[in-house]
């Protein structure tokens, strides 16, 4: 393509060739002109008109608010709606640990009536308006109330639950001779060295020489000596004026003062003292007042299913005190 401008005045023509990659060059950036005019235009005319109240503007603006206003309010409503239906969730979830917690604080000797909790609900399901922001707030207040008073009972429950687990453990209802045979038992008998009727104060458990003495209970080592009847004692305290005592011991592991756990290894098997023969002699102790041990251990054969030792005559020249 070529043009060709004349100027009048000089008498004088000048010739312009415009191949087609200038032509359409020209012609897109004649396009992006206009096109930055009309926006600006557009703009400003909106602007305009907007500030002014020109009432085609004004009515254009006011669409575009209102919808997406609308827009905005359908997107709150459809979350106000999944958190609905999440709180909800968690409110039966909260209803379960409840139900749970009722059923755990019998076992822990707890009364439920002793922490409020939210009382039951219920009824036939009959749809009603959408939540709003500040009743599900106020649900939230109430569910966060409601999980607060659960962990509160149910710290109580683990604390009464432990103590009595430490109860259990403090109580000497574990044998303290594993694969022994139990001769003497507690209670009036012929005494050995003298022939005459005498009080039997323990249990006597035969078992091989130097096999090993469990602690019956957790507690603490409060004697440790070598007694001329007991020979090799030891005594542990295992509180509520409670005590273990093992005689006849042949070496003993713990001193006075120790802490020792339940079935822990305290002593072994012996013939010292006023002893016959090698076994172990159990003594459970009351307020300083023997009791018969066969009631605490048979207490833990029935916690532990299994049975506590085989009441069996001493074997032959295995006598004990």
């Amino acid at each position: 393509m070529q043009l060709i401008i004349t100027d009048a005045w000089l008498a004088k023509s000048h010739a312009i060739h415009l191949s087609g990659a200038k032509l359409l060059l020209a012609f897109v950036a004649l396009w992006l002109s206009l096109m930055l005019v009309s926006a600006g235009l557009y703009h400003w005319v909106f602007l305009k008109g907007a500030r002014e109240g020109w009432p085609v503007i004004a009515t254009l603006v006011k669409l575009m608010v209102k919808d997406e206003f609308a827009q905005r309010d359908r997107f709150v409503r459809e979350n106000i709606e999944v958190m609905a239906k999440k709180l909800g969730e968690m409110q039966a979830k909260v209803l379960q640990l409840e139900s749970l917690g009722e059923r755990v604080s019998g076992l822990a000797g707890v009364n439920p009536m002793e922490v409020k909790t939210k009382p039951g609900q219920g009824g036939a399901l009959v749809r009603g308006r959408d939540l709003t922001m500040d009743e599900l707030q106020l649900t939230l207040a109430d569910l966060d109330q409601l999980t607060n008073q659960s962990s509160d009972f149910m710290t109580v429950i683990e604390s009464r639950l432990f103590e009595q687990k430490i109860k259990k453990m403090m109580v000497p209802t574990q044998t303290p001779v594993t694969g022994g045979t139990l001769g003497s038992i507690f209670g009036w008998r012929i005494d050995p060295f003298t022939g005459t009727s005498a009080l039997h104060t323990g249990l006597d458990f035969a078992a091989e020489p130097g096999a090993p003495v469990y602690s019956a209970a957790g507690g603490v080592v409060v004697t440790q000596e070598f007694h001329p009847e007991y020979g090799n004692m030891v005594e542990i305290d295992h509180g509520n004026d409670l005590i273990t005592r093992y005689a006849h011991s042949s070496k003993v592991f713990v001193k006075k003062g120790d802490l020792v756990k339940r079935g822990q290894r305290i002593a072994s098997v012996g013939n010292t003292g006023r002893s016959t023969g090698y076994h172990l002699h159990f003594e459970v102790l009351v307020q300083g007042v023997p009791q018969d041990p066969q009631k605490f251990l048979n207490a833990g054969r029935h916690l532990a299913g299994t049975p506590v030792a085989q009441t069996a005559a001493p074997p032959s020249g295995g006598g004990k005190r």
